[in-house]
């Protein structure tokens, strides 16, 4: 773990601070000038009960006075809750899993709880194997890690976890010490649909590997009948070994800037008995060469980092998209299968299909879209955060 909090328990108290709003607003994410002055004496971390502008009972939640968002309601209504439906919230969470997305049918490797919309913000947890990959953005959640994590070992039969927060992240919301101890959980090895994966917690991006595009993997698979096929910004390779492997793909090039994510898909590769033709580049500066070497696939995937941290970078966000897309739909052949993705959760779906259409325009090509799909039904899209909604992937001819 790199910067994490102090390990005190999660205040409990049988009446909850008081917090009221200044304006109605039905998101968990609450910021400073939607809130009334609250009482200094609330505790960091703590439980409390929110009232509506009207003095009306509105839900519960977590307050941190230095965070960005300083409340985050996990439950709306008249009730009060406690430490024990927090703990009934992280068990609907895997039951979600079991009974409706049937996890473990095809995968060793799902998302168990997905922070806002499970109702636990902050709280995002990936199984790979017998580990559990922890990813905490709210000193709460951290605060309460000793509680929840034996839950959800019992419940997923694991017993290694590696728990990570981003040092900025921790710095704002006042994250120090060291999570709960755990059995060495460098990395963790997975299958699925029958490929071999490993995940280097450390090295990787997010909780390792990107569970979201499980069954994106699986359909790309399917439609790429063969053909070779490009894969910018590959990470770890997980659509390039299901291309190959599940798709009978014998010609696949897979294009990163990380060079530990590189070694890794070579490692992924290895554990199949497989090789990819990996390139350790930027994509941007890759695909201008490739340009002007009349270089061409007959499909290309596209699933580049996120571009937006903050609703001030969308404008410039947008620009790279849409420059992105351009260069790799000049290297895609005519009537060439494109799938192009985003993981910017605050850039709405209408958006991002707009700047590939402008893309494939300015590349003088025209697009005929096939379909829109977002991340697994593991990743459950919660009404009230359109953020949530953040995976589009866009398939098309062009």
């Amino acid at each position: 773990m790199t910067n994490a909090i102090s390990h005190a328990s999660p205040p409990e108290q049988e009446s909850l601070p008081r917090v009221d709003l200044r304006t109605f607003s039905f998101s968990p994410s609450i910021y400073p000038g939607m809130i009334r002055p609250a009482g200094s004496g609330i505790a960091p971390g703590s439980l409390v009960r929110v009232y509506d502008r009207n003095g009306d009972p509105f839900g519960c939640g977590f307050y941190n006075r230095r965070a960005r968002a300083p409340l985050r309601m996990f439950h709306h209504g008249p009730e009060v809750v406690g430490e024990d439906v927090l703990d009934q919230l992280v068990e609907r969470a895997i039951e979600l899993r079991r009974q409706y997305v049937k996890a473990d049918e095809s995968t060793t490797a799902w998302r168990v709880v997905f922070s806002d919309a499970d109702q636990l913000p902050g709280f995002t947890v990936d199984k790979f194997g017998d580990t559990l990959s922890v990813e905490i953005t709210t000193l709460a959640a951290w605060q309460r890690l000793p509680r929840w994590l034996p839950l959800l070992h019992e419940a997923c039969g694991t017993h290694r976890h590696h728990v990570a927060c981003d040092p900025a992240i921790a710095s704002m919301e006042g994250i120090k010490g060291e999570p709960p101890p755990s059995p060495p959980a460098a990395s963790a090895r997975f299958v699925e649909h029958g490929i071999r994966y490993e995940a280097r917690f450390r090295d990787g991006h997010k909780t390792g590997f990107f569970c979201d595009q499980r069954e994106n993997r699986l359909r790309l698979a399917r439609w790429v009948d063969g053909r070779p096929m490009l894969d910018l910004c590959c990470y770890t390779g997980g659509f390039s070994l299901a291309a190959k492997l599940i798709g009978g793909s014998d010609d696949v090039t897979a294009v990163d800037l990380d060079e530990k994510a590189i070694v890794q898909a070579r490692r992924n590769a290895n554990l199949n008995q497989t090789r990819l033709d990996l390139v350790h580049a930027d994509a941007f500066t890759w695909l201008r060469q490739m340009i002007q070497n009349g270089r061409s696939w007959p499909v290309v995937v596209l699933d580049p980092p996120k571009f937006v941290f903050h609703r001030d970078d969308l404008d410039d966000a947008r620009r790279k998209y849409e420059d992105l897309n351009r260069l790799a739909l000049s290297v895609l052949e005519p009537g060439g299968l494109f799938v192009t993705c985003s993981c910017s959760g605050q850039l709405a779906p209408h958006l991002f299909e707009q700047s590939v259409i402008r893309a494939a325009h300015r590349a003088r090509r025209r697009l005929r879209i096939l379909d829109s799909t977002g991340a697994g039904p593991d990743h459950p899209v919660a009404s009230n955060s359109p953020e949530t909604r953040y995976l589009k992937v866009i398939w098309a001819r062009a």
